[in-house]
């Protein structure tokens, strides 16, 4: 009996992960996606930066040492010097996709 019931937590929990896994994958997609139109042009493809057009990277140290929320509200609210036009808050991009860049740029980071 305890044996049939661990296999069905087993497979519940296969088909669970079976179901989820390509979300995921779509979820890092989109944030790629976002990523390339909304911050592609100017912080580069890799995120390396474009130091010509003064825009930093965003993979680099200063960014790692950065909270989630700091990041979260350069994206959504502009740079606290203002020198940057982000705000994307105002400019159609919600709060869950906000939040996917900060993931996707985290990611960029471990790389």
């Amino acid at each position: 009996m305890k044996t049939s019931r661990l296999f069905f937590v087993i497979a519940l929990i296969a088909v669970g992960l079976f179901l989820l896994a390509p979300g995921l994958s779509f979820a890092d997609d989109a944030a790629a996606g976002l990523f390339k139109t909304k911050c592609s042009t100017c912080h580069g493809a890799n995120a390396e930066g474009k130091p010509a057009m003064h825009a930093p990277g965003l993979v680099s140290d200063e960014v790692k040492k950065m909270s989630d929320g700091d990041l979260t509200g350069q994206i959504a609210d502009g740079a606290k010097s203002k020198k940057a036009s982000h705000a994307f808050s105002q400019k159609g991009v919600s709060a869950d996709q906000v939040k996917s860049l900060v993931g996707y740029i985290r990611e960029l980071n471990k790389k």
